[in-house]
């Protein structure tokens, strides 16, 4: 069991008290990383001396009647494809494992350690962000601490599964088709994927930049918040939960579903009074073009490389990026066009709602040697198919939250997770509601 009993917004507290040495913390949370992570694979590289830095300055704060910041002494794992001072950007890719270290933090990292939090370690995921299950030839799996058997998604798998494990309270991650959202859901975490653009990813290797955004995994409602305004370095505006329209997206997110998935979703928007219907048109052809533009943009930045180093890559993920330099100019033309009329029509689908809410996934995680789930009455692959619900939304560049659902008086079985969708820049709105729902019950981190 990991010494991380107190969750972020608490342990927070007690560092800034002066009940809690930051240096103490960060000592004994690297140890239990060393002793446990051989179960979960969540991380590729401990940050003995950055980690000791970080948490000695913030003694030194406490110590002077300074305020250390309002993530005081907080350990947090960051996905390595953000720059670290001093350490090798690889991205998941021993391809990258001869580059130079970087000179400077990544943007994100910069603001989470000016905000108290203290940097432990680099954490796995799918190499170059190109899956949803951290699976990675190079660096191995990593697995959900939950039931180790089962995938814990991606591609920013570790820091969510990190969080879940209790190795550190914070995990930084990014999400292009549902990098956060879906290993978020299933390692029972909480996850934001922010308004695009909204935070900044410079300092973080790119995907498809068209589409990259960062975000936080998190233990609580309130370290997710607490972590949101520290990347954007500005306070949330309160919001009046009370006065918040809910919905519930149904036809393609309203399908498909697993039994325990259907009826977690069903409690949720009872219990939420969302009783009003959205359908948003052409959900399939929007997870296309996100498909498209995908491969595209991510061969794109690798084709260089691909010249002179192909055999380094994963074979997968080599032949998915060779596949994406081959797409024609005209198909990614139109992808781009529908992306445009997509947004629009996710606009219009707010005209009498605040917050939709689907599911994160189909169900549960699946098993390492599960390789096919049933999605419209056909056995079709797992991995590729995890984002079924994450990756059209992607398109629009909207806020989503993905929430931990907790169904009272059931036995708990493997996580699930659903997404809380708002307008662009209305996260404040998201958590307002994360919030409530936190208090009430019926959202709660799985934590082991």
């Amino acid at each position: 069991m990991s010494g991380l009993q107190q969750r972020t917004v608490a342990l927070a507290a007690s560092v800034r008290r002066g009940e809690i040495s930051a240096r103490d913390l960060a000592v004994k949370v690297l140890a239990d990383i060393e002793s446990r992570d051989g179960n979960y694979h969540c991380v590729t590289r401990l940050l003995m001396h950055r980690a000791l830095e970080a948490a000695e300055r913030v003694d030194r704060l406490v110590l002077q009647g300074r305020d250390p910041g309002p993530l005081a002494g907080v350990p947090f794992g960051i996905k390595d494809l953000f720059d670290v001072r001093g350490e090798v950007t690889t991205a998941g890719s021993k391809v990258l494992a001869n580059d130079p270290p970087a000179t400077q933090d990544a943007v994100a990292v910069a603001h989470l350690i000016a905000a108290g939090a203290v940097p432990v370690a680099l954490t796995n995921m799918d190499e170059f962000a190109y899956g949803f299950a951290t699976i990675n030839a190079h660096y191995g799996n990593t697995r959900n601490p939950h039931a180790p058997e089962h995938l814990a998604g991606g591609s920013s798998g570790g820091s969510a599964a990190g969080v879940a494990a209790r190795m550190f309270s914070l995990g930084l991650g990014s999400d292009t088709n549902g990098s956060i959202r879906v290993p978020a859901s299933l390692c029972g975490v909480w996850g934001l994927r922010a308004t695009q653009g909204r935070l900044s990813v410079e300092g973080s290797y790119p995907f498809v930049p068209s589409l990259d955004t960062v975000g936080p995994f998190a233990d609580s409602a309130g370290g997710l918040k607490a972590c949101f305004e520290a990347l954007s370095a500005r306070p949330l505006a309160e919001v009046d939960v009370r006065g918040l329209r809910i919905a519930r997206l149904g036809g393609w997110f309203g399908e498909n579903m697993s039994p325990p998935m259907q009826a977690a979703i069903d409690g949720l928007s009872m219990a939420l009074g969302a009783t009003d219907v959205v359908e948003l048109p052409e959900v399939a052809r929007a997870r296309a073009a996100a498909f498209v533009i995908s491969a595209s943009e991510g061969a794109g930045q690798h084709l260089g490389r691909l010249r002179t180093q192909a055999a380094e890559y994963d074979p997968a993920v080599r032949d998915r990026l060779l596949a994406g330099a081959l797409l024609p100019s005209t198909l990614i033309f139109q992808a781009h066009r529908l992306r445009h009329w997509f947004r629009d029509r996710m606009h219009e689908a707010f005209a009498k709602s605040d917050i939709l809410l689907a599911p994160a996934l189909v169900g549960e995680a699946p098993r390492f040697d599960q390789p096919e789930i049933e999605v419209g009455g056909k056995m079709v692959s797992a991995r590729a198919n995890l984002g079924l619900y994450t990756q059209p939304l992607t398109l629009a560049g909207f806020p989503v939250l993905t929430v931990p659902m907790k169904v009272p008086g059931k036995a708990p079985g493997l996580p699930l997770g659903a997404q809380l969708i708002a307008r662009p820049g209305r996260e404040d709105q998201l958590f307002a509601l994360a919030e409530k729902l936190e208090v009430d019950g019926l959202a709660e981190a799985r934590l082991i």
